[in-house]
């Protein structure tokens, strides 16, 4: 018999460490190679941690509840001695690169240029050596530090964070204004009867990043209604063929995405970035696609390159995502680096919306509800009023970089692709 670590693995290239919410398995049981053996939280997702090994769960090292950090030790496995060690390796290096999105930065001006001594004793935060050493020499002291909230776990400040509220004092934007954006300005009141629910962990962060984001960028939408009747009909035709061919669903949104990514290439300036004064245009198309959990909270997974996929490839893409967003499945990297935005807001009966961007992207788009709707059409034979599937596309977009010509032209493109759709393509 040998031993082997469990270490806490790697779970995403920004991802330094995570919070053991739950064992799934005790000591004394039997753990098969790849079987989920924990559930751990980060600030991007919750997820479970499968076994790199197979044998039994000797000890448990970290407790639920703990922060532990990537490539730490969290259980102790009994295996054969004859185990492959190859799977040593992959665990050791499960962990690396969790490193360096630890907080929103925060700003003081240095006092005659210089960096100020900054004295932590008083504070009841935890504050990584990176996150100090920005603040120091930003010049931002521990009493302005302890004013920005923190989007790490237990709402530590990351460097992103800390780099964040650097950059907005550049902009002139004041701690007064930031801490203003999330805090009521007339306290809520609690009356007998009332039922007071806590947020969880994922809704807090959810209400942190969409008050930030309005905060950042100012929001336009525009809206314009597409005829998708032959898409449709479409689909109609060909759904029960690729369920038989490919034991699996052909929803709208596939197809719905694609007319996105070829509006995309049209405007490649929709698919950009801001840093600063800095306009990053992105080379690769990754498709965020918000998806609504049980719990009622929402999450975005990303279909990267998501201009090297077919209709097929999307839709079976589209489905597994979307599923395994469902049963918490998704790895952390799968939430990250999106570059635009696709919400259905029609799932819910609903004809449009104006979606919140999800920072750092500029653009995000709403799909309505497909409505039957009495419209003119017009024939070789004079105009006449028919039945047509009718939708409202509502896009959100960031005024400091997508005017509206640029803002409405895209999501008019969305619509010419899917009412240009064509009834006889195949599958």
């Amino acid at each position: 018999m040998a031993q082997a670590e469990l270490l806490m693995p790697k779970m995403g290239e920004s991802i330094m460490e995570a919070t053991i919410l739950k064992w799934l398995k005790k000591p004394g049981d039997k753990i098969e190679q790849d079987e989920s053996v924990l559930e751990v939280a980060t600030d991007k997702v919750d997820t479970e941690v499968p076994s790199v090994y197979a044998g039994v769960l000797k000890e448990i090292l970290a407790k639920e509840g703990e922060v532990v950090k990537v490539g730490k030790p969290i259980a102790i496995i009994t295996t054969e001695a004859t185990q492959s060690k190859s799977a040593e390796p992959e665990t050791a290096l499960i962990v690396e690169k969790a490193v360096v999105n630890e907080t929103k930065p925060a700003v003081a001006l240095a006092t005659n240029g210089h960096a100020p001594a900054l004295d932590y004793k008083s504070s009841t935060r935890f504050y990584s050596p990176l996150v100090k050493n920005i603040a120091k020499e930003e010049g931002v002291a521990v009493a302005e530090l302890e004013t920005i909230s923190g989007t790490g776990a237990e709402g530590r400040v990351t460097k992103k964070d800390i780099l964040g509220y650097v950059q907005n004092r550049k902009l002139g934007v004041s701690i007064a204004a930031t801490r203003s954006s999330a805090a009521p300005l007339v306290p809520a009141s609690v009356n007998a009867g009332d039922e007071i629910i806590q947020m969880d962990r994922m809704r807090k962060m959810i209400a942190e990043r969409m008050v930030d984001s309005k905060r950042i960028s100012p929001h336009v939408t525009s809206f314009v209604e597409a005829d998708v009747t032959n898409i449709v009909f479409w689909r109609n035709k060909m759904k029960g063929e690729f369920q038989k061919r490919e034991g699996d669903a052909l929803t709208f949104t596939p197809i719905f995405i694609e007319a996105v990514i070829q509006s995309i290439k049209d405007y490649p300036m929709i698919n950009v970035q801001v840093d600063g004064d800095r306009i990053i245009k992105k080379k690769d198309i990754n498709i965020g696609m918000a998806v609504a959990l049980p719990s009622g909270n929402l999450i975005v997974p990303v279909i990267r390159n998501a201009d090297q996929y077919n209709i097929t490839g999307l839709a079976k893409v589209v489905n597994d995502l979307a599923k395994r967003a469902r049963d918490n499945k998704l790895k952390p990297d799968e939430l990250a680096g999106g570059t635009f935005t696709v919400s259905n807001v029609g799932s819910f009966g609903n004809v449009m919306g104006t979606p919140i961007i999800m920072q750092p992207q500029v653009a995000i788009l709403a799909l309505g509800a497909v409505q039957k709707k009495p419209s003119v059409i017009e024939t070789p034979y004079g105009d006449a009023i028919a039945i047509r599937h009718k939708m409202f596309l509502s896009h959100s977009y960031d005024h400091r970089v997508v005017d509206g010509a640029l803002g409405g032209s895209f999501v008019r493109r969305v619509a010419d692709y899917l009412e240009k759709f064509d009834i006889s393509r195949s599958i």
